[in-house]
């Protein structure tokens, strides 16, 4: 993706510091959120075997429930234990012919996952044992690793606390 020129860069910057400071309250003065949490985040998978062993098998998240799809008969719903009462879904659409994956407006860039630093290690070791490109720490980003999941979803695994962003906690709770 073609990075944007020093005038587009200094107008980019000069715009998000206005909604910085048009937006962003204090931690003191943030109402609370109005909802729960995220229950679970719906994707759409290529083939339910080959994304089950992937997040399963391959990364350690548990798969908890594989049922019909209630609103598409023949579709498969399942979902992956992502830790803290979090799920992560897929459908597939048997039938249906998907485009492969595009970086776009509306589409889903990255989902980042908190690991703890022993886990980081096993995952890191185990993409390279597989073949699997990522990007990691040594780019810049020492407590990230992204790659792709077999559907073409990005995913980084994120060496970091829930609630904190590059060691400052955004969240109190």
């Amino acid at each position: 993706m073609p990075q944007p020129s020093g005038a587009e860069l200094d107008r980019i910057r000069a715009r998000r510091q206005e909604l910085r400071e048009r937006y962003l309250r204090p931690p003191g003065e943030r109402p609370p959120t109005t909802v729960q949490g995220v229950h679970h985040l719906a994707l759409i998978c290529k083939d339910t075997e080959e994304t089950i062993k992937f997040y399963q098998e391959f990364l350690g998240f548990p798969l908890v429930e594989l049922v019909e799809n209630r609103d598409y008969a023949g579709s498969n719903h399942f979902f992956f234990d992502i830790g803290n009462h979090n799920l992560l879904g897929f459908f597939d659409f048997p039938g249906h012919d998907h485009p492969p994956f595009m970086e776009t407006i509306g589409a889903v860039q990255h989902l980042a996952i908190s690991v703890s630093a022993d886990q980081f290690e096993a995952a890191r070791k185990k993409l390279e044992q597989a073949g699997i490109e990522y990007l990691g720490p040594d780019r810049g980003a020492d407590d990230s690793m992204y790659f792709r999941d077999p559907n073409g979803v990005g995913l980084e695994l994120y060496r970091e606390d829930l609630g904190v962003f590059e060691g400052e906690r955004l969240l109190d709770y």
